[in-house]
């Protein structure tokens, strides 16, 4: 009787080893007959946060937020626009009473203490959740341009943009599946209504847009997701009087979401409240 698992090919008395050396001579002779050729995955596309993809970003917002695709020349922009909210400054438009500039002229401050905005922290404390110049005025506007002179308040200005607006925006859209447009309607859309608890932050504009579809790591199609997400920003902008120019998203996100260029690639053309910008 031969054993079922006895190689009766070897010699007897073969040990384990000359066996297992046999075998494999035997197959190293067969020759490899259509081996399938598995082709390498595609790279994934550059996400907003890639260096190129976040310079488009930065222009983007500052041809709607500053009619103008110079964002570097915005840290010394600052002016009270009426929409309640203080002053407005800088290159995201940090406001003087939802306290955000408050927590960028307090890391300046930390950084380079003495500075000339550092005798307004007070006042900007007293103001927050205000729209009252109290204890800024008549000064602070002057020395806020003054202040944008230095690379050390440019640099804490970057850095806030980033910690409250930009990196969040981009983590919730890569959960999302999103790419590089979709991150930017995110970006966008938490610089103009931050994210807070009240109807018309970020988080509530998407949890409306949530309703009616489901983004890719859901299992849904990015464009129709897209839609809706644009669909509740509009609502949102539509509810206060000062944000209700929606052209930011009919005639620049919606553009390039109905040409299919989610992954944001330049050529861009597009239009912000009437006037015309290009990105080659």
């Amino acid at each position: 009787m031969v054993h079922p698992n006895r190689d009766t090919t070897a010699p007897a008395g073969a040990s384990r080893r000359t066996v297992l050396a046999l075998i494999g001579a035997s197959l190293a002779s067969v020759p490899l007959v259509n081996a399938p050729h598995v082709a390498a995955a595609p790279a994934a596309a550059p996400g907003l946060d890639d260096p190129a993809k976040k310079e488009i970003a930065m222009q983007l917002v500052s041809s709607a937020e500053n009619s103008s695709l110079d964002w570097k020349a915005q840290y010394k922009y600052i002016e009270d626009i009426g929409d309640r909210r203080g002053y407005t400054a800088g290159i995201i438009g940090f406001c003087s009473g939802t306290g955000d500039m408050l927590d960028l002229v307090q890391l300046y401050t930390d950084r380079k203490p003495g500075n000339v905005l550092a005798k307004y922290l007070p006042a900007l404390r007293r103001v927050n959740g205000t729209d009252t110049h109290d204890g800024l005025d008549p000064n602070f506007p002057e020395d806020w341009r003054k202040a944008a002179q230095d690379t050390a308040f440019q640099q804490a200005q970057n850095d806030e943009r980033d910690r409250v607006y930009f990196n969040p925006a981009v983590q919730q859209g890569k959960a999302d599946g999103l790419r590089a447009l979709g991150q930017f309607t995110y970006y966008d859309a938490i610089v103009m209504h931050g994210d807070g608890d009240d109807p018309t932050s970020f988080r509530n504009i998407r949890k409306r847009a949530l309703r009616t579809a489901k983004p890719p790591a859901q299992g849904g199609d990015e464009v129709t997701y897209l839609n809706a997400f644009l669909d509740a920003r509009v609502w949102a902008m539509k509810q206060e009087e000062a944000h209700s120019d929606t052209t930011r998203v009919d005639t620049e996100q919606r553009v390039f979401l109905r040409k299919g260029n989610l992954d944001l690639n330049p050529p861009l053309d597009w239009k912000v409240y009437g006037d015309s910008y290009h990105i080659g």
